[in-house]
């Protein structure tokens, strides 16, 4: 398989999934949206964008799997799938509000070997090959070099249908927002880590998430410059359930307690 001459196919076929669903929003009526679990919204838009992808990704790599969100195509445990979010931020879609994103990796087990993630309304598109560097739009991008909490700018994703660990959570959010210069909250785990990927955040931290939420951002950070981790440092973020993205330099800080 050679990486560099899928890289810029993906990006092409996760690009036009992003014209799509940008020339969407404001189209879905109330009746077309429904919710897969509390305030977990849905509407035809993020099953349509990944029946797109699924379809023409698996032209590219017929021997690949599948890990979607919507799960339009059958899900394979192949070793070998790619993992897709068509839209990363369907709430803030569906409110008309600018920040979301398409997500799709290609990774062999956990190992993951390609990433791409594609904000529309800003034509936006970060990507990654493993060893190969993260881009934004083609031009390279590299992690933030702050050094300490007090001068950074941290990312997060509030608490919305699994409240198991939010008192857990409220002590982190406490922490930071004392600690820090802020903490924002856009909506998309994906965005959130090419940002840090770029610079434009110093670190993100999240509960409760899906390997679809956060695969391709995962190797973007990496390719960057960054670190990710679980919240002990012990473990990968991969599975999602807890998630540290950081320049690096933090990263110890950050595992402190």
């Amino acid at each position: 398989m050679n990486l560099s001459l899928l890289h810029p196919k993906v990006n092409t076929i996760v690009r036009e999934a992003g014209v799509y669903i940008q020339k969407q929003q404001g189209q879905v009526k109330a009746q077309e949206i429904s919710d897969k679990s509390l305030n977990n919204l849905v509407s035809y838009v993020d099953k349509t964008a990944e029946q797109l992808l699924v379809k023409k990704l698996s032209i590219l790599l017929p021997e690949a799997g599948f890990l979607t969100e919507e799960k339009t195509v059958t899900q394979t445990e192949k070793p070998l799938r790619w993992i897709i979010d068509p839209l990363d931020g369907t709430t803030n879609f569906l409110f008309g509000l600018p920040i979301y994103s398409v997500s799709v990796a290609l990774a062999q087990d956990e190992d993951i070997l390609l990433g791409a993630v594609y904000i529309p309304v800003l034509d936006e598109l970060f990507s990654a090959t493993k060893n190969g560097g993260a881009f934004l739009n083609n031009q390279p991008i590299s992690v933030s070099k702050t050094t300490t909490l007090a001068d950074s700018l941290a990312a997060t994703g509030f608490p919305y249908y699994k409240f198991e660990q939010v008192e857990r959570y409220m002590a982190m959010f406490e922490k930071y927002m004392r600690g820090t210069r802020g903490i924002r909250r856009l909506g998309s785990a994906a965005v959130d880590l090419v940002y840090v990927a770029c610079g434009r955040f110093d670190f993100y931290f999240e509960f409760d998430l899906n390997p679809w939420d956060i695969a391709a951002g995962l190797l973007i950070v990496a390719e960057a410059g960054g670190q990710t981790s679980d919240f002990a440092g012990t473990g990968s973020a991969f599975s999602g359930k807890e998630i540290l993205a950081s320049n690096g330099l933090l990263h110890g800080f950050l595992l402190e307690g």
